[in-house]
């Protein structure tokens, strides 16, 4: 089998996917018709987002909404994209954002933002180890400095230390301005780490620059304790009335219903007692540019309701560790960059707005869901809208 042609001077060129594609039809007898098919230059805008630039993927796009959001940073109606091949799902956000905007919008506060690497530094000894641990707070501003000379908008905020036997790790915790800034955060640490090695370590070993405590793409107990990216909250009462007038249920059903799911994600030892999550903020992160493969740490959640006197029914969900972007990776290819216009979340200073949107919008889609179990509406709906087949 041929390997793929290259360019080392212009291989982010419609000629070259051209003759990408046009190898792997020889070999594979595949047509790549549509996979050819795409509206942008790719000089000007791929380079820094993939290699053997071949063609595109295209997901249908649908909006839901309007979405109504009272934020500290999302305020007002938004239609929310949402990139997806699932039947049913941009219709079940769009009721449970139907049902919230009659309730006067879903309220959403950021409290928490960081992004972390985690290097181990190993020692001849567990005694050899702690006192490392307490050089490193002693020596806490200088580390920062040091990290903070390779970027403008990284921040370290604090150092967390993890012992075991003759190890140490240390959890850097960065703010990271409107990037996720994985990559921010992985060259700061290690520009303070061989700063530190420099220093004369008594004792040390090894050093690596990580060893899966940052839990990098992977979902992790320590992120949800302790946060990676954006820690979000989305919450709502919602009117008794409303309840059986939009969703065909009462709020005694969904808090009973809640129980359960909560006593089954118990059982299994589920990272997250809610219905899905990760169904809504895959389809945002599709559309609007975020690396889908954060999808494994942000998906995780808590979801708390309660069953006020008179049936009106609160409920919120806690995100984590949303790991999103409003500046760099592919926020700015085109069609991601104008989904992402579209909620007025392109570009710096939008991040925190685009977080309390999608938690606003995780939200919608788990009452919907629920709401649907509980109505016996589920399989039905995806019989009606999720059906695909001759």
């Amino acid at each position: 089998m041929r390997k793929l042609p290259r360019d080392k001077d212009n291989d982010h060129s419609r000629e070259m996917a051209t003759a990408r594609r046009q190898v792997v039809t020889e070999e594979s007898g595949a047509e790549l018709t549509h996979t050819g098919t795409y509206s942008f230059d790719p000089a000007a805008f791929l380079p820094g987002n993939i290699e053997s630039f071949s063609g595109v993927a295209q997901v249908p796009l649908g909006f839901a909404g309007p979405l109504l959001v009272d934020g500290e940073h999302a305020k007002g109606d938004f239609f929310v994209p949402m990139a997806t091949t699932e039947g049913t799902l941009v219709a079940s956000y769009g009721r449970g954002m139907r049902l919230t905007r009659e309730a006067g919008g879903v309220r959403t506060t950021v409290i928490k933002d960081s992004m972390q690497r985690a290097p181990v530094f190993v020692f001849s000894s567990a005694r050899a180890a702690r006192d490392f641990g307490d050089w490193v707070t002693a020596n806490f501003e200088q580390i920062k400095a040091k990290a903070e000379e390779t970027t403008r908008s990284g921040k370290l905020i604090e150092i967390e230390q993890h012992a075991s036997a003759k190890m140490r790790w240390l959890r850097f915790n960065y703010t990271c301005g409107d990037a996720a800034g994985q990559n921010m955060v992985s060259k700061a640490t290690r520009h303070a780490c061989m700063w530190m090695l420099e220093q004369g370590l008594v004792e040390l070993e090894h050093f690596s620059l990580a060893a899966n405590l940052d839990t990098d793409k992977k979902h992790s107990f320590i992120n949800n304790l302790n946060t990676r990216g954006k820690r979000v909250i989305a919450e709502i009462t919602l009117p008794a009335e409303m309840i059986t007038r939009v969703m065909h249920t009462t709020g005694a059903a969904l808090h009973r219903q809640r129980q359960l799911s909560n006593a089954g994600s118990l059982m299994a030892g589920a990272s997250n007692n809610g219905a899905h999550f990760a169904n809504g903020i895959a389809a945002m992160f599709i559309a609007c540019g975020q690396d889908v493969a954060n999808v494994a740490e942000s998906h995780a959640g808590f979801v708390f309701s309660e069953l006020k006197d008179n049936g009106d029914y609160y409920f919120a969900v806690t995100i984590p560790s949303l790991v999103v972007a409003t500046y760099g990776g592919g926020t700015g290819l085109p069609t991601q960059k104008e989904c992402l216009e579209v909620l007025g979340c392109y570009g710096k200073g939008r991040v925190k707005k685009l977080a309390e949107i999608v938690a606003a919008t995780v939200l919608c889609g788990e009452l919907s869901l629920a709401a649907a179990v509980v109505s016996d509406q589920w399989v039905s709906s995806h019989d009606e809208l999720g059906r695909n087949r001759p």
